[in-house]
């Protein structure tokens, strides 16, 4: 008899949500984890900047005050204040999750695990069995191979620049991803002078690239610098070449490198493992299997679809899989087009499925229709005609079926999880002219966007 039904290397939203579910069902689980469960999400990423974004937003609502007829005065930052109220936040849910895992009688392991072969793991120094092994170890930070980043003061990732001691006067920020972007957001409306070097030609490259042309004006006064080849550093100087060739300098305080994560192959015995691996991430198929038996792969680590949700929607499908195989004849299979991404900056964005240029490349005949947020009345009603934010439909030419739903503007990321419903029902643009919306909502666009393709 194996020492345990199911080891589970990492504990961030993926491998916690694997020991979760598993745990609810009453099986044997134990979790390694070097770090501190929740993972790069809970706490270094997404939930920290969330913490911040909100109070940027406070700050942002209060300027803008006076268009409402209210009258603010005295207004100021206390960062240390906003740091501990984040601190607060994170550590109350690495406790909550802590506790939970402790009352389905599930094992957290403070230490590294190491695959050694299917169903043999060391951990802590201790060989341990298992009927079924999870690898969900995450991501790191692309570190790009820029002369003067290594060892440099200045430089800094996402998750050091959230927790720093004070807001710099002048930031500058490498790649236009979603953190990137985010930080850009936060830092701007909290003073900072920031500018985002992006080696594409447009922002965001997970994005509709229509979207994303949008977007990037509503997003001042930070400002872009597109299409450029970035050269070295120096201290906080970015020397860079321009889309038009010419070498320019930029100094800031502080320098963020936001040019996307990798799937973590460091330490737990990928090279060795057996596993088909490619540079992209752990091979999976759609129910999270991986090459060897009883072995599955779930979140970053696969490399498709880097993101909390991905990780906890897969880790869910493993879970269910390991209970009974049968699941998968009822729909529980990772449907990888309809996972939406996010973007919580100032606007939000978000999408789901395929963007034009993907159709495109996919040979898929599609049309495609864009509403701007203006004809939503609950926008008009809370900004006036300076609303800011579009819906993009993408949909099959010859059948109208939904493909693909992008946008920006105000409560996109809340707005998206129906969008993902959509299109894991597979409907058509006829389908959602006929759903009733609730008004007045920004999620009208919706309607309004299927309606326009109608008209083309």
């Amino acid at each position: 008899m194996a020492d345990y039904d199911v080891i589970v290397l990492g504990g961030g939203p993926g491998g916690s949500t694997v020991a979760q579910r598993l745990g609810q069902a009453g099986r044997r689980v134990l979790v390694a984890e070097p770090g501190r469960l929740g993972g790069t999400s809970v706490n270094l990423g997404p939930v920290p900047a969330q913490s911040l974004l909100h109070a940027a937003q406070t700050i942002r609502d209060l300027r803008a005050a006076p268009a409402e007829g209210i009258t603010v005065t005295g207004l100021n930052l206390d960062w240390a204040a906003l740091q501990a109220k984040k601190d607060a936040a994170v550590q109350t849910l690495v406790g909550g999750l802590a506790a939970l895992l402790k009352r389905l009688k599930v094992e957290v392991v403070p230490a590294a695990g190491r695959f050694l072969a299917p169903g043999v793991v060391e951990v802590g120094g201790r060989r341990l069995t298992a009927d079924h092994v999870v690898i969900a170890t995450g991501s790191v930070p692309n570190l790009p191979p820029l002369r003067g980043v290594a060892h440099n003061p200045c430089v800094v990732d996402a998750a050091a620049l959230l927790a720093s001691a004070r807001v710099p006067d002048r930031l500058t920020i490498l790649g236009g991803d979603a953190i990137g972007l985010e930080c850009a957001s936060l830092f701007s409306a909290l003073g900072s002078s920031v500018t985002l070097l992006e080696t594409l030609g447009e922002i965001a490259p997970f994005m509709d690239a229509d979207i994303a042309q949008k977007l990037r004006p509503a997003m001042r006064p930070v400002r872009f610098r597109l299409g450029c080849r970035l050269e070295r550093l120096d201290g906080g100087t970015v020397y860079y070449t321009t889309a038009a060739g010419g070498a320019e300098a930029i100094t800031s305080d502080v320098v963020l490198l936001s040019l996307g994560r990798r799937p973590r192959f460091e330490g737990w015995g990928a090279e060795t493992s057996g596993l088909h691996i490619t540079p992209r991430g752990v091979t999976v198929d759609d129910r999270l299997r991986t090459s060897l038996p009883g072995v599955w792969a779930v979140g970053d680590v696969t490399g498709r679809g880097l993101g909390a949700n991905t990780a906890i929607r897969s880790g869910e499908i493993a879970a269910a899989l390991i209970l009974d195989p049968d699941q998968a004849a009822k729909g529980q299979v990772m449907r990888w087009e309809a996972v939406p991404y996010t973007m919580f900056g100032f606007p939000e964005a978000a999408g789901v499925g395929l963007t034009e240029r993907d159709a495109e490349a996919q040979g898929l005949e599609v049309v495609t229709a864009t509403a701007p947020l203006v004809l939503s009345e609950r926008c008009v009603a809370e900004s006036g005609l300076a609303a800011t934010g579009a819906v993009k439909v993408v949909a099959e030419r010859a059948t109208g079926q939904l493909r693909g739903l992008h946008l920006f503007g105000p409560h996109a990321t809340e707005i998206i999880w129906g969008a993902a419903g959509l299109l894991e029902l597979e409907l058509t643009v006829a389908d959602v002219r006929q759903i009733v919306f609730p008004h007045p909502t920004v999620a009208e666009g919706i309607r309004e966007a299927c309606w326009a393709i109608r008209e083309q």
